[in-house]
């Protein structure tokens, strides 16, 4: 047993009788037995045959996924475009493919790379981006929609021989690797949700990748270093930067694998006889295929999003006003003067990630000083704008006189264009954030106090070292106020209502040079007596643009919180994703519209739920047996538990436990991932639990649940391929009371 521990932390090759599981195989149980070679070079036995068996058995790797693949073609593409309506999410991300298509700039909470291949879809299907994708909506007969779903549903489609290859890899037997297939093709919330213009068949498909190099790279363990070994390192290393540029949840996925090489790396560094220059080979070969690999892939999305997006477009606010200036069609900087003076008319914009324009109304503070609300607000509207002053201790200023130029160290006032009232702050808690100072806007022309002034301090200048004149889009500056000392600061805290959500304002106290929510630049600029200047001839870095979109990203996810004063009927809580309780109506009810509910295999999910207590049990069970001192089980059969059970398992609870910790609003389609490493578990327990039963036995079982697998599917076809007519006719399909289906 020493040489086989020495064997595995080393990389060389076992010995084929040590490599094998110590389990029988139901598919290959006979008495009379000959050697053979699978896939990775082991010896193992093949019992003897009729040639013509043993001809098709060699082939089955070949033959079962192509049979599941047409499967999967006729369950993800049948009658494809049968609703021609806009269904559920397609109303985002196909107006999201349209901006590609447009080359609009827009933003949205997830990365780039499924919406691109949603704009890819549509330029192969000659879409030119000018449908509106209203939720509900007719698709007009120049929008080749089905062309479209079938692209999404090619990703759903893959799906089913991948999870194939995966059961291989974890060492399944035939008849468990069928079933992981079957599960897969036949579970009807995958089905259905990859005939759509959505994000989630490629989410799928790129956690299926990603599950099946890291099984794969495992089994090449004994080949560390070989040409194989390191084209699926990098293979792991491109599914992980591809699923986690789909979305965010990708990176439940690269945890999996990252507990995976932390185990490795530990096991080898505990390896004695190692030599150092392998193991630091071995640390250096993960950090670039598993970390820089995967880095570079998100990267490159971004930096191809970024290029495609030129023109202005809807997204334009959440990014830098020197990014904007860039983009074809802004407004932001166009003809604006390039340095400030007394009597300019600007709008300022929070250099945080994020950071909308300062902003008022005439609303006022419904507790606090009760004056005039002042906010941070993304939308472009004549409440932005702000003319810029003297203070009130200068001499009186002249509009007719000589121009008077803002420096680094002034001291002014900001003027509300549309009101008239000065910005002003004074030692009273913010509405949110208690600790913070009050800004609110007071007074006017004439009635004030110095509590209206505003300290400029330049932070940097991205056209000049020169700080004897704040210039538009690249001055980034702080206002300090006089009188209390603290600094104008808009945060990521969103007001009530009252303030219609929009984001506070306030002064903190806290000097943080450093706090970029402090840090804002003039956007726009007008002022006649002024030439135009050409602002927007300075770049704004790609790195620095990446960093701003990304934080903005995880900012506005994190924002995504139930309204407590609107009731989202399709949205559903954790507990009831495991046990079925609820499914999702994805169109209108209506006698007249196709009805596709978003609800799965009765049998997959309870079937993969229990089998996740099953597993718990079994690792209680055989723990409690070591500890009393039995060995059950051979160390190769403890590998087998480990890799092939332990791991999805543990891909499950990844996937599933942050939807308990956040609060952000879920809905059914969030466990998707999830649901897939519980279907491995399943088939783990199953070919577990069958080991040492009758082979006939065990061959009568798995019928059983092909059978019921796909009898359900059967059953509930009609939720995929859509219902027509009075939803009253699909009562029978109502099991439980909290599924939606027929009322």
């Amino acid at each position: 047993m020493a040489e086989i521990d020495t064997a595995v932390s080393t990389g060389t090759k076992l010995d084929s009788d040590l490599r094998r599981r110590n389990v029988p195989d139901a598919g290959r149980n006979q008495p009379a037995s000959t050697p053979y070679i699978d896939d990775d070079n082991s010896k193992k036995t093949r019992p003897q045959s009729p040639s013509s068996l043993h001809v098709l058995a060699s082939w089955e790797p070949i033959i079962a996924p192509i049979i599941f693949t047409a499967f999967a073609l006729f369950t993800r593409m049948y009658r494809i475009g049968r609703s021609n309506i806009v269904t559920w999410d397609e109303a985002h991300f196909g107006k999201f493919g349209s901006h590609y298509l447009k080359r609009e700039f827009y933003f949205d909470v997830h990365p780039p790379l499924g919406k691109m291949l949603v704009g890819l879809s549509g330029y192969l299907a000659g879409y030119n981006g000018s449908f509106e994708f209203k939720s509900g909506e007719k698709y007009p007969e120049e929008v080749n929609y089905a062309f479209m779903r079938v692209f999404n549903a090619a990703f759903g489609v893959v799906c089913v021989p991948l999870a194939y290859y995966t059961a291989r890899e974890l060492n399944f037997r035939r008849s468990t690797v069928w079933l992981v297939s079957l599960m897969v093709l036949c579970e009807n919330s995958y089905a259905t949700i990859s005939r759509f213009i959505l994000l989630d068949s490629m989410l799928l498909c790129f956690t299926f990748t990603t599950t099946l190099c890291w099984a794969r790279f495992h089994r090449l363990q004994h080949a560390s270093f070989s040409a194989e070994w390191y084209v699926w390192l990098c293979l792991t290393g491109l599914s992980i930067g591809c699923v986690c540029s789909v979305k965010w949840v990708g990176c439940f996925c690269t945890a999996i694998v990252g507990l995976y090489t932390a185990e490795d790396l530990w096991n080898k560094f505990g390896d004695l006889k190692m030599p150092q220059a392998v193991l630091a080979k071995h640390l250096i070969t993960r950090v670039v295929g598993l970390i820089v690999i995967p880095v570079l892939v998100y990267m490159f999305s971004f930096y191809v999003h970024f290029l495609v997006l030129e023109n202005s477009g809807p997204g334009d606010a959440q990014m830098s006003s020197l990014f904007q200036a860039n983009l074809r069609g802004t407004q932001v900087g166009k003809d604006s003067p390039l340095e400030l003076a007394l009597g300019s008319r600007v709008t300022i914009k929070n250099r945080g990630y994020g950071g909308g324009l300062l902003h008022s109304h005439i609303q006022t503070f419904p507790e606090g000083s009760a004056q005039q609300q002042v906010t941070c607000y993304h939308h472009k509207d004549a409440n932005n704008d702000w003319f810029i002053y003297p203070n009130r201790d200068a001499p009186e200023y002249d509009p007719d006189g000589e121009l008077q130029f803002i420096a680094d160290g002034e001291v002014i006032r900001l003027i509300h264009a549309q009101t008239g009232r000065n910005l002003h702050s004074h030692a009273i808690p913010a509405p949110v954030t208690k600790s913070h100072n009050e800004v609110s806007c007071y007074g006017n022309l004439t009635i004030g106090d110095d509590k209206d002034h505003w300290k400029v301090e330049v932070v940097d200048d991205a056209a000049s070292r020169d700080r004897s004149k704040i210039r538009t889009l690249t001055t980034a500056f702080r206002l300090r106020h006089p009188v209390l000392g603290c600094y104008l600061r808009a945060g990521n805290v969103n007001l009530p209502q009252w303030g219609f959500k929009q984001i506070e304002t306030t002064c903190v106290k806290e000097n943080k040079p450093g706090d970029v929510y402090t840090h804002w630049n003039v956007e726009s600029h007008t002022n006649e007596r002024l030439p135009p200047g050409d602002p927007g001839s300075y770049k704004s870095p790609f790195l620095k643009d990446f960093v701003h979109l990304n934080v903005a990203m995880m900012t506005s996810n994190n924002a995504l919180i139930p309204d407590p004063d609107k009731q989202d009927d399709l949205a559903s809580k954790f507990w009831q994703w495991p046990i079925l309780n609820v499914g999702l109506r994805m169109c209108s009810w209506d006698d007249s519209v196709v009805k596709y509910f978003l609800l799965g295999n009765p049998f997959v999910y309870w079937g993969s739920t229990a089998s996740l207590v099953a597993f718990g049990l079994l690792l209680v069970w055989y723990l409690l047996r070591w500890q009393r001192g039995y060995q059950d089980l051979s160390k190769e059969e403890i590998r087998h538990i480990q890799y092939s059970g332990l791991y999805p398992a543990i891909g499950w609870v990844l996937h599933y436990l942050p939807f308990i910790i956040m609060a952000r609003v879920t809905y059914v389609h969030h466990y998707y991932p999830a649901l897939y490493y519980a279907i491995l578990t399943f088939g783990f327990c199953v070919d577990w639990a069958s080991r040492k039963i009758s082979p006939r036995v065990a061959a009568a079982v798995h019928i059983v649940l092909y059978a019921i697998v796909i009898g359900l599917f059967i059953h509930f076809r009609a939720i995929v391929f859509g219902m027509e007519g009075s939803n009253q006719q699909w009562s029978h399909l109502k099991w439980l009371s909290s599924w939606r289906i027929s009322n």
